[in-house]
């Protein structure tokens, strides 16, 4: 996040003719503006927070996600199944919307190597199978903790080049 000095600089430069137009996320309530003890909206200072507009966000419905997903599905000349734009929206809700588009793609080289025209729910399987998303990845990392090469190599620089006995070939399951 930005510091006081770095909103003094915005403020200047929003004060110029040719005057950027600058856009700004936030997800903070009410929060320290940095550099300062002051209390403010966003953790913005109150002249810089007097200028700006602010535009609500509200999560995706799962309409909302269909209709992003047809739109995507259009761009990349790709046709799905009614049944797997029902399973690829429900995928959206449970995983991000980011991994739900990128399926589509992967489930579309899946389709075309079964000469078919359509994704079907099986070609989303597959690709599912193939690609994890972010909640199965970090699963997958705590499972293989310990077994993966990096961490036995940070272990041997920690420990000086040498395995503890009792450690060797021993696999933390925690």
């Amino acid at each position: 996040m930005l510091d006081i000095e770095c909103f003094a600089f915005l403020n200047r430069a929003l004060e110029g003719e040719l005057a950027p137009l600058v856009v700004m996320a936030s997800n903070r309530g009410m929060a320290r503006v940095r550099g300062t003890a002051t209390l403010a909206p966003h953790g913005l200072p109150a002249d810089l927070l007097d200028r700006v507009l602010i535009v609500t966000t509200a999560p995706y419905t799962p309409e909302d996600i269909e209709q992003i997903l047809k739109i995507r599905c259009q761009e990349e000349d790709v046709s799905l199944t009614a049944e797997a734009t029902t399973i690829l929206t429900t995928m959206a809700t449970q995983t991000t919307l980011r991994y739900a588009l990128n399926l589509i793609s992967c489930a579309w080289v899946i389709a075309k190597k079964r000469k078919t025209e359509k994704v079907d729910t099986e070609d989303l399987r597959r690709a599912y199978a193939y690609f994890l998303d972010e909640k199965r990845s970090v699963q997958f990392l705590k499972e293989q903790q310990g077994s993966l090469l990096f961490e036995d190599a940070e272990e041997l620089a920690a420990t000086g080049g040498a395995r503890r006995p009792a450690d060797a070939g021993a696999m933390d399951t925690s």
